[in-house]
């Protein structure tokens, strides 16, 4: 299929208004792209303007824009209208599949043939969402991480029928966008970072389960301990250097068995009434009465200086 220069896309479509399609759309905002955001309902548009509203200050503090007001955007509540000139669909609809299957088909049918659509979806696989499809060899997906309009990563990969092709546009495409794409080479529910932090928190909420931590000293266990290591390299390089002089190879032969013996070892809670209300608890105890709103300004001014300082 043809498609349009990946530095050529003036159009973008964001379908979804939510949290993460309102991050999108300030992203592109702040690139320069004339962005078109679709909901059906009419009452979210004065919350997407919020939303984005608070993004641009933080695009604004980490120097991706001057000080500046967002260029005029659209909100519409009719699909045909919010896609019919796009160069490009950001889908951020609800998490379920049966909604993104339909959207899917509403879409196929009021798009140019030569736009692609990636989708936001935290853990679906397009494999199953575009079966039934005329074209599924233009969807992927393209998740990015929480806020989108920060946090760099986006998470490109296809289904059984996109074309590689649209995969490779994909990676340049989000570059453009000043986004940092990694490609997946086979599909998997949660993709791969969701699955890595995933992986994690089942062991922190071991570790609360069984009595070893309370909520507030895990997460200190890692805000103090190897986050701030993972914010510089991930753990494969991380293992690397604790190897010393022999590198991944000393570390394997002699941390290697005792790691696997952790593996063996750790937990496989079950969230229920108790291990729930644990949880909740912990977290309240440790927020010390900060409302969500704080914690996320708390949240984005540390990522922002954090991003800059990584960015020198």
């Amino acid at each position: 299929m043809p498609l349009i220069a990946p530095d050529a896309v003036r159009r973008i479509a964001v379908v979804g208004s939510g949290t993460i399609g309102a991050s999108w759309a300030a992203l592109f905002l702040a690139h320069g792209y004339d962005v078109t955001i679709y909901d059906p309902q009419p009452s979210a548009e004065a919350a997407t303007r919020d939303l984005i509203a608070d993004a641009w200050r933080g695009l604004a503090a980490l120097g991706v824009i001057g000080d500046t007001a967002p260029k005029p955007w659209r909100f519409s509540t009719d699909l045909a209208e919010a896609v019919r000139d796009a160069d490009f669909v950001q889908e951020s609809g609800p998490e379920r599949a049966e909604i993104k299957r339909q959207l899917y088909a509403d879409l196929e049918a009021r798009l140019n043939p030569d736009v692609i659509v990636a989708s936001s979806t935290s853990g679906l696989v397009m494999s199953e969402l575009q079966e039934g499809l005329r074209s599924p060899e233009r969807f992927a997906v393209g998740h990015p991480f929480n806020p989108p309009h920060l946090v760099p990563l986006v998470e490109v990969v296809g289904g059984r029928k996109t074309s590689s092709d649209v995969l490779v546009w994909l990676e340049a495409f989000y570059r453009c966008a000043g986004k940092a794409p990694i490609r997946l080479n086979k599909e998997v529910p949660g993709h791969l970072a969701n699955r890595l932090q995933a992986a994690l928190w089942r062991e922190a909420v071991h570790a609360v389960a069984s009595g070893i931590a309370s909520v507030e000293d895990v997460d200190t266990a890692i805000v103090q301990g190897p986050g701030l290591r993972w914010a510089i390299m991930g753990p494969h390089m991380i293992f690397n250097l604790a190897g010393g002089e022999g590198g991944m190879k000393h570390f394997l032969d002699h941390i290697g068995p005792a790691m696997e013996d952790w593996w063996r070892d750790l937990g496989t809670p079950q969230l229920g009434p108790e291990v729930n209300a644990a949880l909740i608890d912990g977290v309240k105890q440790e927020a010390a009465g900060r409302s969500r709103t704080d914690l996320v300004k708390q949240r984005d001014a540390a990522l922002i200086a954090l991003i800059k300082q990584k960015n020198g």
